[in-house]
């Protein structure tokens, strides 16, 4: 078991369940999370009417605005509004004073191996489930 203090003296501990993955236990009243977003259903619809960009370009687009006007673009103005937030895939944990763990956060940093490859919350925080290839 590994034990992280944060600014705030909350102790959060790190610990390889049975699957292999990390169990995540402290303090998380406090904690910003951040889910993943779907773009499918926009993407689908963008290349319905004839869109040639890859989805890479399209996610690229669907969210670019000019920073001087702050006009959005074309395909962001069509299609963000089909962009929308997968609430069971959690991508990002914060728990106020830290530590700020992400997907494709590499472990190691708390001496523990494997990346960040998403979040499950349970009873006592998150397991980390980890991407050891």
């Amino acid at each position: 078991m590994k034990e992280f203090i944060n600014r705030y003296n909350d102790v959060f501990t790190f610990e390889y369940n049975e699957k292999g993955n990390i169990q995540w236990s402290g303090n998380f009243e406090h904690c910003r999370f951040g889910v993943a977003n779907v773009y499918d259903d926009a993407y689908n619809e963008y290349k319905k009417d004839g869109g040639t960009l890859s989805m890479k370009e399209f996610i690229e687009e669907v969210h670019y605005y000019d920073p001087e006007t702050f006009e959005s673009s074309e395909i962001s103005k069509t299609y963000r509004e089909l962009v929308y937030s997968d609430w069971n895939t959690i991508t990002m944990v914060d728990p106020s004073g830290g530590p700020y763990i992400s997907k494709g956060f590499d472990m190691s940093f708390f001496e523990m191996e494997g990346k960040v490859n998403g979040f499950i919350r349970n009873e006592d925080g998150y397991e980390i489930v980890i991407d050891n290839g």
